[in-house]
């Protein structure tokens, strides 16, 4: 019966091929003829994508709404209702979107946004179930402590592992210091249960050291997050300064340095930040751009429609308006293609779909959401 469910999903992704391969544009990339094409448009800057069981898809806007996209493939007018208050401010706004890894059975939905207290701003993590077009019971399972006034460096994505804790990535908020202070969330990976308790595993839930939520940290800006296909472990990526945006594998109670190393300079001047690239006691990224590429969302491919980049990770990039694709050999990139450049806009999400296909989301006031496919 699974090869049989197998058969019908490949059969499906061949018929969208066929039946779009003739208006669709096509590129060709070291590996594969790509065919891409617009699924949905309009949208008011797009930050995340989750694939609903049955088909349809939820698509966050960084303005505040949470869209939906019904089984036919078209965007209905009318927004999730049962949301709380959100504000957008600066990058700060509704982020992400992801579904329980039980959302067949508990409907519950869960995302990230820009929470307003008073006149400081941080990023909270909420979830409701999603019942017809409305979310009920909706409840806060993580407030980031302390927020600030800022406008920069929310973060934030939202993953699930396979032992079902939830992984929050947090930005710096704008304020460095903060991502080496243990008793701030600011640029940290924040690890909890699903109902937003605290893992008595979490590497400083029982010395003291600092917040037990936290779970790595010396971060600045992460904006991409996956589970690896085969072990499980999470994958990050951040925003360098001017360079050094950082591909990491967190570690419990892992100091990813910044901002005593980091591999960029300080905007304009270029003049150096911190002690330099390297220090004891501070972990190193498996790979980094100089200059930057402005990485958001990230998903390792997994299909079996693009054969030729199973196991590839990619990163969208916001600034060259472009789709990375890397390939590993275990923890180390071994090659790099940029494809898109500048044909689709600034790649916000990527999400492996359950038809095998890639669906990319695009961060504009008209955002649009783009399918790519093989083609002959």
């Amino acid at each position: 019966m699974k090869d049989y469910h197998k058969y019908i999903i490949l059969l499906a992704a061949l018929l969208v091929q066929l039946s779009t391969v003739a208006s669709a544009e096509t590129i060709a990339t070291e590996k594969h003829r790509l065919g891409y094409e617009t699924v949905v448009e309009g949208l008011s800057n797009p930050w995340s994508l989750a694939f609903l069981p049955g088909g349809g898809m939820l698509i966050s806007e960084r303005s505040g709404t949470l869209r939906i996209v019904n089984t036919l493939g078209k965007l209905e007018t009318k927004p999730i209702e049962g949301l709380p208050d959100i504000n957008q401010h600066g990058q700060g706004g509704l982020l992400d979107v992801v579904l329980h890894p039980k959302f067949k059975d508990n409907h519950w939905v869960y995302f990230s946004y820009a929470e307003r207290d008073g006149k400081s701003y941080g990023t909270t993590v909420a979830r409701g179930k999603l019942e017809g077009r409305r979310l009920q019971q909706v409840e806060t399972i993580f407030r980031m402590a302390r927020k600030t006034a800022s406008r920069h460096h929310f973060g934030s994505r939202l993953v699930f592992d396979p032992q079902g804790y939830l992984y929050i990535t947090l930005g710096d908020r704008g304020d460095r210091e903060q991502a080496q202070d243990l008793n701030d969330h600011a640029g940290s990976v924040i690890r909890l249960n699903d109902d937003g308790s605290i893992p008595l595993q979490n590497p400083l839930f029982e010395n003291g050291s600092g917040l037990p939520e936290i779970y790595s940290y010396g971060h600045r800006n992460i904006q991409g997050a996956a589970l690896h296909p085969n072990n499980g472990k999470l994958w990050t990526h951040e925003h360098g300064p001017q360079g050094g945006d950082e591909i990491n594998i967190p570690d419990p109670g892992a100091n990813h340095g910044w901002p005593v190393i980091t591999y960029g300079v300080n905007y304009v001047t270029g003049t150096k930040i911190g002690e330099g690239t390297t220090k004891a006691g501070m972990v190193q990224p498996i790979h980094y751009w100089v200059p930057s590429i402005a990485p958001s969302g990230m998903a390792f491919y997994t299909g079996d429609i693009f054969k030729n980049w199973k196991g590839n990770l990619f990163v969208g990039s916001l600034k060259f308006q472009q789709l990375v694709r890397l390939e590993l050999d275990g923890e180390k990139v071994i090659h790099e293609e940029r494809l898109l450049t500048g044909k689709l806009g600034r790649i916000r999400d990527i999400r492996q779909g359950p038809d095998g296909l890639i669906y990319l989301l695009t961060d504009s006031h008209d955002g649009k959401l783009i399918r790519l496919f093989p083609t002959p």
